[in-house]
């Protein structure tokens, strides 16, 4: 039995979908289509114009996966629809509606289409959301167009996580997925369309309105009464009169306490996922043709893009759109934020990478735009880095956005509006929309949840909304706009403004001066798989960054030393490929596999451009010759090789193993460790302190396989359960020493591992490396170094500085960071001893607590996640070879691990025939700062960049010397622009060249122009 106000309800939501939304077009009038399939990848208009075309209908299939199919559209509007003058009638328009077939999967996850004029000028994007187009019906009434189709398949909106093989172009298959449904021209009914748009949004509303709420039964009879005013049969001719019943309940105004949320069009758009690279670029321009119609339509509307990249993409393969959205960046209503070249990942890109996303991006909207864009937008990122809002700061940045911190599985941000404290002390002013989405559909129910979510109420009032269908699906929509007109001020619901990103933060700013402060990294309490995804990509990732530091140091120092020309532009097409792969879905291991093809092409390509470079660059400077000399990139000098520099140095030696018991030992008089008969180390002794960095009992370097099934989302996320089941790898296939290397082959599942181990002279670095041929399937494998230190805490490298992260579980934000992000290194200590772990690959890591055991007191668990192989989105993921490599730091304090950290990433490089050593073109006083990035000026002004920060999180003045003819030196921004001396004391000429003092604040970053 139902009361009076659920059958009130059922009659209305009967009558709003079975009249109303019926009644949106008053006729229809196929039109006539013929196809043309481009044979192999997308191609341009003039290609696809010149096709072979043949006849096609409604009810045909098309589209193989991946494919793309061009259809040929003609026809007009029928004389029936016109009236005796010609025209059509009042309140109406002709518009050309597609359906290709969409089916019940997310907009934005299946076929799409653009449609373009015969001219070739892109018109309008189709999606299943997003598929009526007003530009292609001429005034004349003709429709004389092409569909670009792009036959996409479903990888898996639906999110069951089921292993598919579509994701690989190879392993797709070749059959038509998709059954067209129809290509018309209708006729709309613009009152029936703004009566639909009345009726949802007071139905909408009455759902979040108390059930005793005089409001709702104002509302409720309204609804009744335009139900009565409209006749069923004449839906159109009566939409009017329900119209003015419905006026006065839309009328009365919202509370002046209502929480105000500031509406932006918006589309997130994934640099690439379950579609690769090349699929993005179309997604962007049906999208942003989709926004520019709109806002001829809707002089309101304001929509908000970030990702430098994807506008680039614009210019290059979409001029005419490009040429319109300018146009509209100008006006203000088309708003690029963000300030990164991508919606990059921040847990694992490298400190200069990080950086390089602010000078990329905020560069490409400077020269294109004339636009410092004030915002960084990421609200789609897994968790964000405690170096961030120094970064952003460092860039110009004013305010920070994401909406990913709901996502938390265990704890609640207490805040929506706040400063976010990074670990230099910096704060950046940011907002994470209490709506929860940022594709919003400006529902009432979203608006409701929104205000009550909010968790700053009585010290704020606003907050923002990000609406528009992403990824594809074609941003705002017509009727997003509606509701937002409708929900102006509406008594019962929040406020609703059009707005921008800066007028939210200014208001927001001006509103709240003072908001509580969050201090720290952002850390995601969820998708924590991403730290260990697809192994592969993540190496080129590492690898290519310190190639790309490599490249500009030895550029920049053979220009400066030897005449050189300047690879800036190559440099910069590098970057901008290693940034784009930084993106949340890239790097992160989120994507289907054909991303994870081409990211590996493109890091190989990256590599031999940048090797080419480097090969240049230092036989330009060494000369040809009959010496061998060594090149050091490393911030620091080793192995008597001066660092940012070369010598004539010998390759360090390595300990010979010794054989003991049924092991061996390695000893070089700083450590000595022992391998027992399992290849395991048991003993790692720091003969300067005695102190042994192995638990009595316990066995280092040991391979652990845990079982790897995640609740929810395969390649995302590692789920605590994991940790139930494991096994340990400690059967021996081949146990031998192979000259300096003890050589440990191991054989588990479909899987093989052989490792080394190793010992320089005179290191404190065990060195261990790996070869592995991994064929599992959802498994988890771990590296572990049990070490004898008793600590709460672990240290491990992020951007421009590191981070302590507690290793228990007080509290229940400790209990929820079981799997945490380190870049280089991870270290854990007592006062007076400490044991790093370094690393060349990896990124994800756990530490935990155990009893020691023998003498009591507790011991730290150092543990890589080295891979693993999850079904979704790519079943293939990370099977095959790899190798890594990983040390153990014996008695490390923070300044050996940043040192051991770039040791094991920045390999020495030796010049056969050469002439003569290199110079450093700087050197640094304090081993604490670091140089992190020497190139040449964005502007060409063949001035020298130097990027240095404080990495041991102490404060510290050091002296900076330039060892080449500079004239002067400033203190500048990340693009290199003058700024107020924040680090620079002072600067002075001496017979060693120019010095700069610098003083520092713990992991401050500094970047100096020194003119030439």
């Amino acid at each position: 039995m139902h009361d009076r106000s659920t059958l009130a309800e059922l009659r209305v939501d009967r009558f709003l979908r079975e009249r109303l939304q019926a009644s949106l077009y008053r006729a229809a009038q196929p039109l006539e289509l013929a196809r043309w399939e481009a044979p192999g990848e997308p191609v341009d208009f003039a290609e696809a114009a010149g096709g072979d075309y043949e006849p096609f209908a409604a009810g045909d299939l098309w589209g193989r996966p991946w494919g793309t199919t061009w259809f040929r559209v003609h026809g007009r509007v029928p004389e029936a629809w016109r009236d005796a003058d010609g025209r059509l009638p009042e309140a109406t328009r002709a518009e050309l509606v597609v359906d290709l077939g969409f089916t019940t999967g997310q907009p934005g996850f299946q076929c799409e289409a653009m449609v373009w004029t015969t001219d070739g000028r892109p018109l309008r994007g189709i999606a299943p959301l997003n598929n009526a187009v007003v530009e292609a019906v001429a005034e004349d009434g003709t429709v004389d167009v092409y569909i670009e189709g792009a036959s996409n398949p479903d990888v898996g909106s639906l999110f069951t996580f089921d292993p598919t093989p579509v994701g690989d172009p190879a392993t797709a298959g070749t059959d038509p997925i998709y059954t067209l449904r129809h290509v018309d021209v209708r006729l709309r009914d613009l009152e029936v369309t703004a009566l639909l748009a009345d009726t949802r949004a007071l139905r909408g509303l009455v759902g979040q309105l108390d059930a005793g709420s005089p409001r709702r039964a104002t509302i409720l009879q309204a609804l009744e009464r335009m139900i009565d005013a409209v006749d069923p049969h004449d839906v159109a001719g009566t939409a009017a009169a329900g119209r003015a019943v419905l006026a006065p309940v839309l009328a009365s105004p919202a509370a002046a306490s209502a929480h105000t949320l500031h509406a932006v069009g918006h589309a997130h758009i994934d640099s690439a996922w379950l579609w690769p690279v090349r699929e993005t670029v179309r997604k962007v321009a049906r999208t942003f043709s989709n926004v520019l119609s709109l806002m001829d339509e809707d002089p309101e509307v304001v929509f908000a893009a970030s990702s430098a990249q994807q506008y680039a993409w614009m210019k290059e393969y979409y001029p005419d759109l490009f040429a319109r959205i300018r146009r509209r960046v100008e006006e203000g209503r088309f708003v690029p934020v963000g300030s990164m070249w991508v919606e990059s990942d921040t847990n694992m890109p490298g400190s200069e990478a990080m950086a390089r996303q602010f000078v990329a991006g905020k560069g490409f909207f400077l020269r294109e735009f004339g636009l410092d864009t004030p915002e960084v937008w990421l609200p789609d990122s897994f968790g964000y880095t405690g170096a961030l809002p120094q970064i952003a700061r460092a860039a110009g940045a004013r305010w920070f956005l994401t909406q990913k911190t709901s996502w938390n599985e265990t704890n609640r941000m207490p805040h929506h509006t706040f400063q976010w404290e990074g670990i230099d002390g910096t704060r950046l002013f940011t907002h994470f929309p209490p709506v929860d989405t940022y594709n919003s559909v400006v529902s009432a129910a979203e608006l409701a949840h929104a205000e009550r979510n909010f968790a700053d109420k009585g010290r704020a009032s606003v907050s923002l909304l990000p609406y528009g269908y992403g990824d594809g699906g074609g941003g705002p929509t017509r009727e997003m706009a509606h509701a937002i007109a409708r929900t102006g001020s509406l008594e019962g619901s929040p406020k609703v403004v059009h707005s921008s990103p800066r007028r939210f933060f200014e208001t927001a700013e001006d509103e709240y001066p003072d908001p509580e402060v969050w201090v720290g990294e952002l850390y995601l309490e969820f998708h924590r798989g991403t730290y260990t995804s697809q192994l592969a990509t993540k190496q080129g990732n590492r690898r290519s960054e310190h190639l790309l530091r490599e490249a500009e140091l030895w550029a920049a120092t053979a220009t400066v030393r030897a005449g050189a020309d300047y690879p800036a532009e190559r440099l910069s097409r590098a970057w901008e490929t290693v940034l784009l792969q930084q993106f949340h879905d890239i790097l992160p291991g989120s994507s289907i596999a054909w991303v994870y093809h081409d990211a590996e092409r493109n890091y190989a390509a990256v590599a031999r451009e940048l090797e080419d470079i480097i090969g240049a660059s230092l036989r330009a400077l060494a000369g040809e010759g009959d010496r061998v000399v060594r090149a050091n990139a490393a911030p620091h000098g080793r192995d008597g090789i001066r660092a940012l520099g070369a010598t004539a140095s010998a390759a360090p030696e390595r300990v010979a193993p010794q054989a003991e018991g049924d092991g061996w030992v390695l000893d070089n008089g700083v450590v000595r460790v022992t391998v027992d008969g399992r290849g395991l180390i048991v003993s790692a002794v720091d003969l300067t302190t005695g102190r042994d960095a192995v638990p009595p009992g316990a066995a280092a370097g040991l391979l652990q396989l845990h079982r790897d099934t995640p609740t929810q989302w395969d390649a995302w996320d590692v789920d605590v359960h994991y940790r139930e089941t494991v096994t340990d790898l400690t059967e021996v296939h081949d146990l031998r020493v192979d000259g300096d290397e003890i050589v440990v082959a191991r054989r588990f599942g479909s899987s093989r591992v052989t490792q080394r181990i190793s010992l320089d002279a005179g290191s404190r670095t065990v060195s261990l490396s790996f070869d592995l041929d991994w064929q599992e399937t959802q498994k988890l494998l771990k590296l572990a170094f049990p070490v004898d230190v008793h600590t709460g805490i672990a240290t491990s490298e992020i951007q421009f500085g590191h981070i302590d992260r507690a290793t228990h579980t007080n509290t229940s934000w400790d209990a929820a960071r079981f799997e945490t992000v380190a870049h280089r290194w991870i270290r854990v200590a007592e006062p007076d001893f400490g044991v790093a772990v370094v690393n060349d690959s990896t990124y994800g890591h756990d530490v935990t607590r155990a009893p020691r055991g023998e003498g009591g007191g507790t011991i730290s668990l150092v543990r890589l996640s080295l891979i693993r192989s999850a079904l979704f989105p790519d079943p293939t993921q990370d099977r095959g070879e790899h190798r890594l490599r990983v040390g153990l730091v014996v008695g490390a304090d923070v300044a050996d691990a940043v040192t051991e950290g770039y040791r094991i990433n920045l390999p020495v490089r030796t010049i056969d025939a050469a002439a003569t050593e290199i110079d450093p073109l700087l050197t640094v006083s304090d081993p604490g700062v670091v140089v992190e990035a020497v190139k040449l000026a964005e502007d060409g002004s063949g001035d020298v960049i130097v990027r240095l920060y404080e990495a041991l999180g102490v404060r510290t003045t050091a002296e900076l010397t330039a060892s080449f003819a500079a004239t002067g030196v400033v203190e500048t921004d990340l693009l290199e622009r003058e700024i107020p001396a924040a680090a620079l004391t002072s600067s002075a000429s001496g017979d060693s060249g120019l010095s700069a003092t610098l003083s520092l604040r713990p992991f401050q970053i500094a970047t100096l122009r020194f003119t030439r």
